[in-house]
């Protein structure tokens, strides 16, 4: 089943727990209420585009092809005008548009592929997606795994793929818990007996863009603690408590900050003014 279908019926992610976590009332707008987003980043439309040009060239791969780069470049200009061209719903930061993305992403594209190493992993799954239960969860915890390899001694490897503002410290890459939730799911899903190793490739979106390839493992520990997170999102999803977190810095730059303001302040939202 891919992750389209799994997202259709009641679930838990990585990304809504820590949704939950860092905004319960953001996470009940967009996933209880279901509001549309008052716009869209073009940082989540220009990651997206990216990530699909390196699933693309991972495809290439398992069937025992290396794309060239003018071949990387060609797909990643396709993908941005299918996707972007045109659209007004997408909200560009201030000296973005959609032409200065559209001749950055070769410039960023050109830094992963040139320092991208040329290893002999053997591809197991790209957009793997997974499923598995908790106890104390009602629901499944669901997501997909970008890539997964192996390398000559049997080691599994999950990658996810990210593009970034700045690059990451140790601490953040040591403490993310999108990748000890994939562990989780590899372990729960034919990999326990297997040592696993985690990874970002991180393409950087700094003026001169720059990839780095950011490794990590988990312990039971990490594991634990996270699935004890969990459990409490989901206590506090099942008794309808959402609490609006609205001094984080991100307020600024939220989707749903409309939605946000009309309720904090007393006022009914009005959806039918944001399709």
């Amino acid at each position: 089943m891919v992750l389209s279908e799994l997202r259709q019926t009641p679930h838990l992610s990585a990304s809504s727990i820590n949704e939950y976590v860092e905004c319960s009332q953001l996470y009940k707008f967009g996933r209880v209420d279901k509001l549309p987003m008052e716009f869209k980043s073009d940082a989540l439309e220009f990651g997206t585009c990216i990530h699909r040009v390196l699933e693309n060239f991972y495809q290439a791969k398992m069937m025992g092809d290396r794309m060239l780069l003018k071949d990387v470049h060609e797909f990643f200009v396709f993908t941005w005008l299918d996707m972007a061209r045109g659209r007004d719903d997408i909200r560009y930061a201030d000296g973005n548009d959609y032409n200065s993305l559209l001749m950055f992403g070769r410039d960023l594209l050109t830094a992963w592929y040139t320092k991208l190493p040329d290893d002999d992993f053997t591809i197991l799954a790209i957009e793997e997606a997974f499923s598995f239960t908790l106890p104390g969860i009602d629901i499944p915890i669901i997501g997909a795994m970008d890539l997964v390899e192996q390398d000559s001694a049997g080691t599994i490897i999950i990658t996810d793929f990210k593009t970034s503002g700045r690059a990451y410290s140790k601490d953040e890459v040591d403490q993310n818990q999108q990748l000890t939730m994939y562990q989780i799911a590899a372990r729960q899903n034919g990999y326990a007996d297997r040592e696993i190793l985690l990874r970002f490739d991180t393409l950087i979106k700094t003026k001169t863009p720059k990839f780095e390839q950011y490794w990590t493992t988990r312990t039971d520990i990490d594991e634990r603690r996270l699935i004890k997170k969990a459990a409490q999102v989901w206590d506090g999803i099942s008794k309808g408590v959402f609490v609006a977190n609205d001094t984080s810095w991100k307020c600024k730059g939220c989707a749903y900050k409309q939605a946000c303001d009309a309720y904090l302040e007393g006022e009914e939202y009005d959806q039918a003014s944001h399709p």
